[in-house]
């Protein structure tokens, strides 16, 4: 098993899988260790996603441990057989880990929910409002730090574009949109861009207008993307200690049941498309 010093959240999540199927068939890792004929702190990293283990010593696992799902052990086989280095690995030691973890996670994703309160979403931003955005937050980035910063955010797109886009549905508030992060012909741009990614059909889009009644969800901003399998579901949000990955199950019916709450407040997606043009013309 090779030891690995900084694991991403992909990683750490396999592990986490493994030791949620170990602790549903009653195990303690030494157990386990023992019939692998290995040790408990082997165990123990395997579970912290600090150290890899085979797709075949998955299943041997799987099967050890009773589990009778099939499609959830192929795709815990799958994830540690893939050794894919995805283009966010030419940012490791440039970015923040999480970024990375972010890109690689939506390029795994089977769909993509996303609600957003005061930006346009990341996925859809232009090159002209990424820059401001990380301007404003990140006054203090040189422009060799800027530039790495708003190239990553706009490869992000790649999982959206393509011939086999990710389906993509993100609710945005009337603030997020209105709010000129630049200047008028920054948003203009934005607005427009939106419309077009509207137009290519890969990409829905939902308005929250601020006159609507009856929501309250001004901290209601959160990612979800499905998994092979909907037991490797993550849920995305960002905290005041940082960018969370969610994987537990009752946190994760919490967020869908969040977008669903959220969707009802919005308009329905032609009204939303017709809101995002009007507002094209107030410009």
């Amino acid at each position: 098993m090779a030891a690995r010093t900084h694991p991403t959240a992909r990683q750490m999540r396999l592990g986490a899988e493994l030791r949620k199927l170990r602790e549903a068939a009653g195990l303690k890792a030494r157990e386990v260790a023992s019939f692998l004929n290995s040790t408990s702190a082997q165990m123990s990293q395997v579970e912290a996603g600090i150290a890899a283990v085979s797709a075949e010593r998955i299943r041997r696992l799987a099967a050890h441990y009773a589990c009778a799902d099939e499609a959830l052990t192929d795709a815990l086989a799958a994830m540690a057989g893939d050794r894919t280095r995805g283009w966010w690995d030419e940012y490791r030691g440039v970015l923040p880990q999480v970024n990375l973890d972010v890109a690689e996670a939506e390029h795994h994703a089977t769909f993509l929910r996303e609600v957003v309160i005061t930006h346009v979403p990341g996925l859809l931003q232009t090159p002209g409002y990424a820059r401001a955005v990380f301007r404003y937050m990140r006054p203090e980035l040189p422009e060799s730090e800027l530039v790495p910063r708003v190239e990553h955010r706009l490869r992000r797109r790649a999982v959206i574009e393509g011939g086999h886009p990710t389906p993509y549905e993100t609710i945005v508030h009337e603030f997020a949109l209105r709010v000129r992060v630049a200047d008028r012909q920054a948003s203009l741009v934005q607005l427009r861009w939106l419309l077009d990614q509207i137009e290519q059909g890969h990409t829905t889009i939902r308005v929250i207008p601020t006159d609507q009644d009856g929501f309250a969800g001004a901290d209601a901003s959160m990612m979800y993307m499905g998994g092979p399998v909907p037991q490797l579901d993550t849920g995305v949000r960002d905290a005041p200690t940082g960018t969370l990955f969610i994987d537990a199950e009752a946190q994760l019916k919490r967020l869908r049941t969040l977008f669903r709450t959220v969707e009802q407040a919005s308009l329905e997606p032609t009204a939303s498309r017709d809101f995002i043009h009007r507002l094209t013309k107030e410009l």
